[in-house]
């Protein structure tokens, strides 16, 4: 097993943490039936995701900081996104 380097590892972890958070975005939009902005979520989902799965399929190590970065992505989003019932989802632009 290669040693691990601190950016690569810092690089994964952020892009994961992207990439649960773009996700949070994708399925809000996904809910409130907001096409555009769905389908904009999705791809940039797509792009961060692809960049952390090359990146940790070198060296298994790194879904370590995949895993944490995920942790920190959905839990950030979720408390962005969390406001009082009655408004539209946050990641929900109108068409």
């Amino acid at each position: 097993m290669a040693a691990i380097d601190p950016v690569t590892a810092g690089a994964v972890l952020f892009a994961t943490a992207a990439t649960d958070a773009v996700y949070v975005m994708f399925t809000s939009a996904v809910v409130a039936r907001k096409r555009v902005p769905a389908a904009t979520w999705s791809s940039v989902w797509y792009l961060l995701s692809s960049y952390a799965v090359i990146s940790y399929t070198e060296n298994w190590a790194y879904v370590a900081f995949a895993a944490v970065g995920s942790w920190i992505g959905a839990y950030a989003s979720i408390t962005y996104l969390h406001r009082p019932p009655g408004g539209p989802p946050v990641g929900a632009a109108p068409e």
